[in-house]
Order: C-alpha cells, then sequence, then structure tokens
C-alpha cells in the first residue's frame, strides 16, 4: 500500500503561494523537497519537515512528481529549460500564473522533454490553501491530474477541464478579470462617499451584502447572452443603464471617472448601433466585437 510518505514531491518557488502549497504537502506526510532562489524562505519548511535543496537541479532530482510555483512564464523556462534532460520521465506540474497560450507552450515542451505536463491556476490567496473556498483548476493531462488528485486536494477543491493545457489558465483569468473589475467598482464607490465623511469602512459593510445579493443575476445575463435574445422582457434596457448620473457625480468631486466610463463606452456603443431598448447584457457584444 502507497502511503503518502512514499510520494516523492519537490517543489519549486517559495513564495508566498509556492510555501502554501508546500506546506501543506508537508503537512499531509509527503516526502517533499523544497527549493527557491533567494536563501532563508525555505527555513519554516524545513522545521516542518521538508527538506531543502540547494540547487534547482538538486531538488529536481530529489522528486518524481515536481511542482513549479514560480513568478511567471519566462521564470519557469529560466529554471527549467537547464533541467529538461533531469526532467524527463517525471511529472511537472505548474500552478504559475500564465496565459493561456504560454500554458500551451509549457505544454508543448514538456512533451518534447519526455515530461507528464499538468497546468493549474490556483483561485485562493496562500491563507486559504486547505481551507474552505478554495479551489485549483487543472487541465492538461487526464493521467496526471487522477493519479496525484488526493494531493492536489489538500491545497483546495480541483476541477478539471481537459486535455488543452490552455484551459486552466483561460477560467483562472477569466474569473480574476470578474474580481479585478469588481473590486475597482467598490473602489470607485468608497472614493465617492469619502468627501462625505463615510469611511471605507463604513461603505464596505453596505456594499458587500449589496454586491453579493447583485450576483444571482449571473445567471440570468448568461441565459440571455448564451439564447442571443438581448430583446426577452423582464431587462434592464442599455438606455435606462445609461451611467451619466455617477459620472457627473464623480467628476463633481474631483475624482477620476475612468472605472465607470469604460463601462458607459461599452453601453454606448449598442445604443449608437440601435440597440438602446434591448438588455444590459448586450454589452458583451461590446466586449467580443471591439470597435
Amino acid at each position: 500500500m502507497t502511503t503518502n510518505s512514499d510520494v516523492q514531491v519537490s517543489v519549486l518557488g517559495l513564495g508566498a503561494m509556492g510555501s502554501a502549497l508546500a506546506g501543506a504537502l508537508v503537512k499531509a506526510g509527503y516526502a517533499t523537497t523544497v527549493w527557491n532562489r533567494s536563501p532563508g524562505k525555505a527555513d519554516g519548511l524545513v522545521t516542518l519537515g521538508a527538506k531543502a535543496a540547494t540547487t534547482s537541479g538538486d531538488a529536481v532530482r530529489a522528486g518524481r512528481l515536481v511542482i513549479v510555483c514560480l513568478l511567471d512564464h519566462a521564470s519557469v523556462h529560466e529554471v527549467l529549460d537547464p533541467l529538461s534532460d533531469e526532467l524527463a520521465g517525471r511529472t511537472l506540474i505548474n500552478v504559475t500564473t500564465t496565459s493561456p497560450a504560454q500554458s500551451r507552450e509549457l505544454a508543448a515542451w514538456a512533451a518534447r522533454a519526455g515530461v507528464a505536463y499538468l497546468d493549474g491556476g490556483v483561485m485562493a490567496v496562500p491563507q486559504m490553501i486547505g481551507g474552505p473556498g478554495a479551489s485549483v483548476l487543472y487541465s492538461g493531462s487526464a493521467e496526471v491530474f487522477h493519479q496525484h488528485k488526493p494531493l492536489l486536494d489538500l491545497w483546495g477543491t480541483s476541477a478539471y477541464f481537459g486535455e488543452d493545457a490552455g484551459l486552466a489558465s483561460l477560467y483562472d483569468l477569466a474569473l480574476l478579470s470578474g474580481m479585478y473589475v469588481m473590486f475597482a467598482g467598490f473602489m470607485h464607490g468608497a472614493a465617492m462617499v469619502a468627501p462625505a465623511g463615510v469611511t471605507a469602512g463604513e461603505f464596505a459593510a453596505m456594499a458587500a451584502p449589496w454586491l453579493t445579493a447583485m450576483t444571482g443575476a449571473f445567471q440570468g445575463f448568461a441565459a440571455v447572452i448564451d439564447g442571443g435574445d438581448y430583446t426577452v422582457e423582464g431587462q434592464q434596457s442599455l438606455e435606462f443603464s445609461n451611467l451619466g448620473d455617477i459620472l457627473a457625480a464623480s467628476s463633481e468631486q474631483g475624482l477620476s471617472t475612468e472605472v465607470v466610463a469604460t463601462v458607459q463606452r461599452l453601453i454606448q456603443r449598442q445604443i449608437d448601433a440601435g440597440h438602446g431598448q434591448e438588455g444590459f447584457a448586450r454589452i458583451f457584444e461590446s466586449i467580443r466585437q471591439p470597435g
């Protein structure tokens, strides 16, 4: 019977996320070797039971399963390119944030090197790893995903999207786009009420339940978009969705209007094309077909 301690894992990259991922493995009893370009990052993990490698090559040689969590696509190649011969016959799971094209390029590179490859997108902050709400999206080798799913599930809920190594990254970045735009909207709202003496904390207490309730509209928007009929009754029209009052109030207080103006341009483009009476969801077409 194979136990966690029988699986030799190496983690390359010990930033906040890499350290959290490695820590979860060590605590679960996996024989874990860790490496980081700058010294000192491994000390806490060694205290937990990890083994620190002096070089990236030493780390790769120590584990049949190599997990990479580095800064970006270029840093992955910088670390792994000189080790392609050492990696041959091993399994590589890359959870570095990369674009879909970069993930596919890394999968092709791994295939040429004789490395089984799985790409991952971590939908969590480091403090969430191993706890409720954390999830990691995967694509690439189905064999790798299913073979190592018990390990992957230590980090959060694991979801597999198919053999196309770029799909996990695509989902990851698409979800992050929604998050960052929502965050920017919150920041804009906090800036609007600040001149009235309202603290960001007070505004957050009102914004959180409101925005949470509004996410219930996602499925309705999705149904309209997938159906392709923006004239369905019950939708708020684009003309009614005009954000002019928000822009005016922001300008009156000397604020940047960039966040809201972007949405207004998406709305106006559809109105100018003669779709003003159709639903707000139609701005999807402004995004899908820019210009």
